[in-house]
C-alpha cells in the first residue's frame, strides 16, 4: 500500500474513519466531504489506481457493496429519495483520490448539487464509428 494514498491509510486505520462495511477486499466509510449527509466511499482494500488497474471480481465486488450501501441509505432515517452512484477515473474526470472508490450519494429535492456536462447529441455516423473502435478492443 502505497503511504502516500490517503485511502491506504485510511484501510489500514492510521487515519481515522467512520466505517459502514468492511471484508476482506473492501472497506466503505463515510465521505468526510460529504456532498450531503451520508455520502459513502467504497474502496478495495488492495490499491488499485484507476480502473483500468483492477480485477472484474473485485470491481463487481465493490458494486455489490455500493448497492448494498444504497438500499440501507434508503430506509436509514438520512434524507434519501434518490442517490447518485459515482466513480471518477483519472485527474481529468475528476479524480482527486488516487485510489479506485465509489461515491453512494444520497439526494434529495432541493439539495442543490447540480452537475452540467453540456453535452450536444452526436451524428449517428460518429457514434457507429465510436462504437467500432471499442468493440475492436474487447
Amino acid at each position: 500500500m502505497p503511504s502516500d494514498c490517503i485511502f491506504c491509510r485510511v484501510i489500514e486505520g492510521s487515519l481515522p474513519s467512520s466505517v459502514v462495511y468492511e471484508d476482506e477486499k473492501a472497506v466503505a466509510f463515510m465521505d468526510i466531504m460529504p456532498i450531503n449527509p451520508g455520502h459513502v466511499l467504497v474502496v478495495p482494500r488492495k490499491h488499485f489506481g484507476e480502473l483500468s488497474e483492477l480485477d472484474e471480481d473485485t470491481g463487481a465486488h465493490l458494486f455489490r457493496i455500493a448497492m448494498r450501501v444504497e438500499k440501507a441509505l434508503r430506509v436509514s432515517g438520512l434524507q434519501c429519495e434518490g442517490t447518485n452512484l459515482l466513480q471518477n477515473n483519472g485527474r481529468e474526470a475528476w479524480q482527486e483520490v488516487m485510489h479506485v472508490h465509489l461515491h453512494v450519494i444520497p439526494r434529495f429535492k432541493g439539495d442543490g448539487v447540480k452537475v452540467q456536462f453540456g453535452q450536444q447529441q452526436a451524428a449517428r455516423a460518429h457514434l457507429d464509428q465510436w462504437a467500432e473502435k471499442i468493440k475492436a478492443r474487447l
